[in-house]
């Protein structure tokens, strides 16, 4: 299945959707969440049944936030190792986040995504980009940067 079916097919029931960014701006691709955050915003989408949300490194600290607004599905967005090729997208099982190599960040994902199901009904997906360098670079490399653009596109042809 391609990876716009199966983010269809997690959004086909969605009533409202929250797309969280994670990484470091400064650590080249890793920034990749938070440069999909800051593009979509520049979209200036009206609905008021989706948030867009930078959480750079601090996922934990939106906790409140995201059960406030109780959505009914989140997509995490963030630069993960898959030992594929640079700009590989890649909708991540949140049991496999223990197999792969997510993170610059505080907090675990998987801790965070368990803790955002307990006593509540959010549908979770991660979406992984694979990075070419964690370097630090206020710039993604280009393959990273035509993925994070692809997937605007896909999710954009989904939701509007």
């Amino acid at each position: 299945m391609s990876f716009e079916s199966q983010l269809s097919d997690f959004l086909s029931d969605c009533e409202k959707l929250i797309v969280l960014g994670v990484g470091n701006e400064l650590k080249c691709d890793d920034g990749v969440g938070p440069f999909i955050i800051k593009k979509l915003k520049e979209e200036d989408i009206e609905n008021k049944n989706l948030l867009f949300i930078n959480a750079e490194t601090v996922p934990e600290n939106f906790t409140g936030k995201l059960r406030k607004e109780n959505p009914t599905h989140i997509i995490i967005v963030d630069a993960c190792l898959m030992d594929g090729q640079p700009g590989d997208m890649k909708i991540v099982n949140k049991y496999d986040f223990a197999n792969i190599g997510i993170s610059t960040h505080s907090m675990s994902l998987s801790f965070f995504v368990r803790y955002l199901e307990r006593d509540n009904d959010f549908r979770i997906i991660f979406v992984g980009i694979e990075p070419e360098s964690l370097d630090y670079s206020e710039n993604l490399s280009q393959d990273v940067e035509n993925a994070a653009c692809e997937f605007i596109d896909i999710l954009k042809g989904i939701i509007l």
